[in-house]
């Protein structure tokens, strides 16, 4: 059983994925995402997290929801289910890192490309 300073430990990890979501989002995204954290969005949560998975496991007859929305839809749950709280939280970070230097690799070969045409 976890300790309270555990569990408080896990649940700024998600609060800091969260918050780092928030800002690599679009501004409508983003404030979507604030209003699910809210308590009250606690009804909206969980069944749009499992919904999110379950479209997933529907890929062929809903090809617009893919693979990529599965850590959106456990986050969703994980924030009202602290035994995910950690294990989502490090993969959500993770996954925003890879994002975020995905970003940067893609604009340097888009500058490196231009300043070799000029």
């Amino acid at each position: 059983m976890k300790s309270q300073a555990e569990k408080d430990a896990d649940r700024a990890k998600l609060d800091q994925a969260y918050d780092e979501l928030e800002d690599q989002a679009p501004d409508k995204l983003a404030r979507a995402i604030r209003w699910l954290r809210d308590p009250k969005g606690k009804w909206v949560r969980l069944p749009l997290g499992l919904l999110i998975i379950f479209a997933n496991l529907l890929g062929p007859i809903v090809p617009f929801l893919g693979i990529e929305f599965v850590p959106l839809g456990l986050l969703l749950i994980a924030q009202d289910f602290p035994p995910l709280q950690r294990p989502v939280a490090n993969m959500t970070l993770w996954l925003e890192r890879k994002w975020i230097a995905f970003k940067k690799r893609r604009e340097q070969r888009k500058q490196e490309r231009h300043s070799g045409q000029h």
